[in-house]
C-alpha cells in the first residue's frame, strides 16, 4: 500500500515515553500490535516531517497539487 492509496483501516495509536528513554509510537489495528522505539533525536525528527507533511497538505487543499510521490519514511527499531 503506498502513501498515497485510500483505506478502510481503523486503527489506535498512542505516543509517548518508555521506561528506558525511548519515544514509542503504538499502532494498534485489526488484530496487530506493532511498538515503534524511537531515540528522543529520531522523535523530533518524526515531529518536523508530520509537520512538513500537515503544511504541504494544506498547501494542496487550498491549491489542489498533488503530493511528492518520493514520500517520507522512517525505520523504526525494534
Amino acid at each position: 500500500m503506498g502513501i498515497n492509496r485510500e483505506s478502510d483501516i481503523a486503527a489506535n495509536l498512542q505516543i509517548g515515553p518508555t521506561t528506558l528513554g525511548m519515544v514509542r509510537i503504538y499502532v494498534e489495528a485489526e488484530g496487530v500490535e506493532l511498538p515503534l522505539d524511537f531515540d528522543p533525536d529520531e522523535a523530533e525528527e518524526i515531529a518536523e516531517e508530520l509537520r512538513g507533511a500537515a503544511q504541504a497538505a494544506r498547501a494542496m487543499r487550498a491549491g489542489g497539487g498533488k503530493p511528492d510521490p518520493r514520500g517520507g519514511g522512517r525505520k523504526s527499531r525494534r
